[in-house]
């Protein structure tokens, strides 16, 4: 078993508060991603759990091990940073084999355990040479392959391809999730990256401001978000917002678009999610750039607008619809789509997959464990 719980963890630097209150599990075998901004305290979190920062206040568990107050040689994590952190006088054999020969194993059983990485790593070819020789996906394999021979019980990755071209990126993608699943080892992995995240990730964590926002599967993360933040974090491009008033009478809760006055009729159980909150006044309606359709006519349950840029992105268009308040709302159309910028449109719903939002405090009307 290789399962990492933080308890009520803070992490101050002065009066800086890094991390506040972070409760979290990482589940055995797990590959599970931080996400955030810059800033929001994801990679400090993946020190505090090396060992290479020591939290403020709570408590971190490794296999039901209090190891809050051990060093990071005492934990047996393996971390990766972004920059590779190789010895440059080292070939990269040498690198490979380091963490085995501090620890006094023997020069057989070292030899055998670089060439199983090597093979794992698919860099066999390049055991002679050293990191001035190699390209950056080589240079990223290296550093994986110092931090797994040591058969770690948790891998800890810092942004480890942020450095790498388009190209590069998506194939290591693929290959650290299969290196995963060969290695059994539980792994974390911190990014910015929302579409690596979703790709990767059994589980994400969305951090934000120090706090965690919201853990769970992609999919449920992506169309169950918790609040604006993660709403609009998740997603490429993210999700659409329009600020809306309760109208009606007769204990109807229908709204009106602020910005044009039009009216949207709800469905009985987006009106009962209203009505469940007594006093809410405004609301966010939260819409993902699918989920929206676009027509020349007018129509009812609809909102006019003009088409203002086309995307074209190979296998489908992104299309910007400015309202009268020129507030922009993305939709995503067929490649065949022939709306063109400066066209008069009506864009309307799928509400089945609408998400209303307490416009005050930014939270989900509609969020379920």
């Amino acid at each position: 078993m290789a399962d990492i719980v933080l308890k009520n963890v803070y992490k101050k630097f002065g009066d800086f508060t890094a991390v506040e209150d972070l409760n979290l599990e990482v589940r055995d075998k797990e590959f599970l991603v931080l996400l955030g901004p810059s800033g929001c305290g994801k990679t400090t979190t993946l020190r505090m759990i090396s060992g290479l920062e020591l939290p403020t206040a709570g408590s971190i568990f490794l296999d039901n091990i209090d190891v809050t107050q051990f060093r990071a040689s005492k934990r047996d994590i393996a971390f990766v940073f972004q920059l590779f952190a190789l010895y440059p006088h080292l070939t990269t054999y040498q690198n490979i084999a380091f963490p085995l020969k501090t620890q006094g194993v023997d020069k057989s059983t070292i030899n055998s355990e670089v060439h199983r990485i090597a093979k794992l790593l698919q860099i066999e070819h390049i055991l002679k040479k050293k990191p001035k020789q190699l390209a950056g996906g080589d240079l990223q394999r290296v550093a994986l392959g110092r931090g797994l021979i040591r058969k770690p019980k948790a891998m800890l990755l810092d942004e480890p391809i942020g450095t790498l071209d388009a190209k590069f990126r998506e194939e290591m993608r693929t290959e650290l999730k299969e290196l995963h699943i060969d290695s059994g080892s539980t792994t974390v992995y911190v990014t910015h990256d929302q579409v690596e995240a979703m790709d990767m990730g059994d589980r994400i964590a969305v951090m934000n401001q120090s706090v965690l926002q919201q853990i769970g599967e992609p999919h449920d993360v992506y169309s169950n978000p918790i609040n604006l933040f993660v709403a609009q974090f998740i997603g490429s491009p993210g999700m659409n917002f329009l600020e809306m008033e309760t109208v009606g009478g007769n204990g109807s809760a229908d709204l009106t678009y602020i910005g044009d006055g039009s009216s949207i009729v709800l469905p009985d159980f987006l009106e009962q999610k209203i009505k469940a909150r007594e006093g809410l006044a405004k609301i966010t309606w939260g819409v993902r750039p699918e989920d929206v359709f676009m027509t020349s006519e007018k129509s009812e349950n609809s909102i006019r607008g003009t088409v203002f840029i086309v995307e074209n992105m190979g296998n489908h268009k992104i299309i910007d619809v400015q309202l009268k308040d020129g507030t922009l709302v993305k939709v995503r159309e067929l490649p065949k789509s022939d709306f063109k910028i400066g066209d008069n449109v009506s864009i309307a719903f799928d509400m089945k997959m609408v998400r209303l939002f307490d416009t005050e405090t930014g939270d989900s009307i509609m969020y379920q464990e």
